[in-house]
């Protein structure tokens, strides 16, 4: 579902933060990334969803090799991936149900299958009651759930998180969490970049430890392994 093959990154300005990763992660598998700050997890997540482009090697997720895709063809690439962020990005003037249902609208699905879809992935997040409320109506973790909401309401068979519980309470982020697992549950493959020791401690995922831009660690169900 997810394969690095030999994936090198270096920045216009000398760093290199990825020295030649080969990973593979398969579908329904829930991957945990962790390591210092500094340590390549940004670049390593944001090459999966196409933010930033490997200097060499391929990358290929759900079948795209995203080393390759055409800057034009990244946004129908997006919408096969489900991406969730520390800071939600909600679109501020649209309430719950049509953050969500913006999602589907981008691809046309009709006006039923877009209720339907969107109902589905409320009561997932446990957000029915939420649905004609604005982004600023919300508390914290109910942006995220709206977040988590609006990945997968397409189905996708890939959700990539970035530090999705990085501006949440602890009690908040343990029901974020209670939703990535039932989501993973469902089949759906998870990469998820977090500096919770707690939760990936409590948790036990596969973890991919990376450092200097090499990955020093992979374990099925591993631990954190850093203080803090």
């Amino acid at each position: 579902m997810i394969e690095m093959q030999n994936v090198y990154k270096t920045y216009p300005n000398g760093v290199k933060a990825i020295n030649g990763i080969s990973i593979k992660i398969n579908q329904g598998e829930f991957a945990y990334i962790v390591g210092p700050s500094g340590a390549g997890k940004s670049t390593f997540i944001k090459m999966m969803y196409r933010e930033e482009k490997p200097s060499s090697g391929n990358i290929i997720v759900n079948g795209a090799n995203v080393a390759k895709i055409k800057d034009s063809k990244v946004p129908i690439f997006r919408r096969h991936i489900g991406v969730v962020f520390q800071d939600f990005k909600l679109l501020p003037k649209l309430t719950v149900y049509e953050n969500i249902a913006f999602a589907l609208e981008v691809i046309e699905q009709s006006p039923e299958e877009i209720k339907k879809r969107v109902l589905e992935v409320l009561e997932l997040v446990k957000l029915k009651g939420k649905m004609d409320s604005f982004p600023d109506e919300l508390s914290g973790g109910e942006q995220q759930r709206v977040s988590i909401a609006r990945s997968i309401v397409n189905s996708p068979k890939v959700v990539i998180a970035d530090e999705p519980t990085g501006n949440l309470d602890p009690e908040t982020s343990w029901e974020i969490m209670d939703i990535f697992e039932e989501i993973n549950k469902r089949g759906t493959t998870i990469l998820m970049a977090t500096h919770n020791r707690e939760i990936v401690n409590a948790i036990r995922k596969r973890v991919i430890a990376i450092e200097n831009g090499n990955v020093v660690r992979d374990e099925v169900r591993g631990e954190y392994g850093y203080e803090g």
